[in-house]
């Protein structure tokens, strides 16, 4: 009897690990057991833990034991259980459980909900054909209706596995049945088709689904316009903000709006950028500090130092609050046109503001004091309070950091001092140019 109880207890340890629960002592468990306990509503199917599924075995384990359960769980038990095993990344075991489970042989209807889980699970794990091959069987076999969770998931990994042409096509035979599809599925496939430079396939795209009633979205627009810029069609990339109907409010065109002005600052049509910037107030829109950063960038890029610093007044006086890239953009500028002590001073605006520098402030102040010839000012960089705080480093040197202050010394030959800082380099586990390495070495034990 003691063993017969022991291996009664130790099964029931065990299937608690695995998110079944059994009584250790059935035959003690008598009806009468839990008169002073709350009562629970009765269930006809048995209850499964899967919060104590960690490890795949665990999942694997489980699913056996689902498969003997009698009455047996539902496909929705099923599909959890699936889904836990895709999460864990697992996506061929996902898809021999799903075979294994024999849906139909057992009398069951697999839902949507489990195909979706399974076609997402094959994408992420590159196995596309695999994917494209289950998503064809559920539509010629009509397993189950697809919903746009289904389509959604098709599209998106066609597009991210670079088969744009197969969800373009896929896209079209939809269009023809009564499915309807969503802004989504259109914006995800033309997004993949501006990136495949294929921008007149996405425009005509964006005619169809709108003549189908379904409005654009910001992500939408913002693919096109990138798309356009890119190409350097500047008037179709005009003419689309100003046909663009506002379905999302003042903040999609604002978004809108910065997209291309930051296409045109980054091919140098700052004037272009300048107009449309000026545009924005006559429109009804107001600028936003992505607006500003923006458009100081193109102008702090172009020389034009004065327009730059007039324009962050300008941000200051419509109350737009400097973040950090505000900063390092004015930081940027005022260094490349060696105004190295207007960027220190606002260094300490910045501080006094509360905007701590990260390593991109420091860099562009290292790289600017370099092209002024005032490198050894740098060092002392090192020593500031936003480097170091309570002892500990808050914004650590990276590689270009070194790379400019080692190449100075070099240039001074002072390889005592670089061989320093290159030693500081390996202990942050960072790489520095060999050749320059091996110089400071050679140097080193030359001297």
């Amino acid at each position: 009897m003691r063993f017969s109880t022991m291996a009664l207890v130790r099964r029931a340890f065990a299937a608690k690990k695995r998110g079944i629960f059994i009584h250790p002592l059935p035959f003690l468990y008598s009806s009468f057991h839990n008169l002073s306990h709350k009562k629970r509503p009765f269930s006809p199917k048995p209850r499964i833990d899967f919060s104590c599924i960690h490890e795949v075995d665990g999942a694997v384990f489980l699913f056996r034991q689902m498969l003997r359960m009698r009455p047996q769980p539902s496909v929705v038990q099923f599909t959890k259980l699936l889904n836990i095993v895709v999460k864990m990344k697992q996506y061929p075991v996902a898809l021999h459980l799903f075979d294994e489970m024999g849906f139909f042989k057992r009398g069951y209807e697999p839902n949507v909900t489990t195909f979706n889980t399974l076609i997402k699970g094959l994408f992420l794990d590159d196995k596309v054909i695999e994917a494209e091959k289950l998503f064809k069987k559920l539509l010629t076999l009509k397993l189950c209706e697809p919903n746009e969770v289904t389509v959604l998931t098709v599209i998106n990994g066609l597009c991210k596995a670079g088969h744009t042409l197969t969800a373009y096509e896929l896209l079209g035979l939809f269009e023809k049945t009564s499915f309807k599809l969503d802004v989504y599925s259109y914006s995800t496939v033309i997004d993949s088709l501006c990136k495949d430079r294929m921008v007149d396939d996405a425009l005509q795209l964006l005619a169809k689904m709108i003549d189908k009633g379904i409005s654009p979205n910001i992500v939408t627009y913002s693919s096109l316009l990138k798309g356009l810029c890119n190409f350097g069609r500047w008037k179709d990339a005009k003419d689309l903000i100003t046909g663009m109907v506002d379905h999302k409010g003042l903040e999609a065109f604002i978004i809108s709006y910065n997209s291309l002005i930051n296409g045109y600052c980054k091919n140098g049509r700052v004037e272009d950028a300048w107009s449309l910037f000026l545009e924005v107030p006559r429109k009804g829109l107001e600028y936003n500090v992505v607006t500003y950063n923006t458009m100081l960038h193109g102008l702090f890029g172009a020389d034009r130092c004065a327009d730059g610093l007039k324009l962050f007044k300008d941000m200051q006086a419509e109350q737009v609050i400097p973040n950090l890239v505000t900063y390092n953009t004015l930081l940027h500028g005022l260094c490349m046109n060696k105004q190295i002590a207007e960027a220190f001073s606002f260094l300490h605006i910045m501080e006094e503001k509360g905007v701590n520098p990260n390593i991109t402030t420091y860099n562009t102040l290292i790289h600017g004091l370099r092209k002024a010839g005032k490198l050894e000012i740098a060092r002392n960089l090192f020593k500031r309070p936003s480097f170091k705080r309570n002892g500990k480093k808050c914004c650590a040197p990276d590689t270009l950091t070194y790379d400019v202050l080692i190449k100075h010394l070099l240039e001074r030959n002072e390889l005592s001092e670089a061989k320093t800082f290159l030693d500081k380099m390996c202990r942050q586990r960072l790489s520095l140019n060999s050749i320059e390495a091996m110089n400071i070495d050679l140097g080193g034990v030359a001297g």
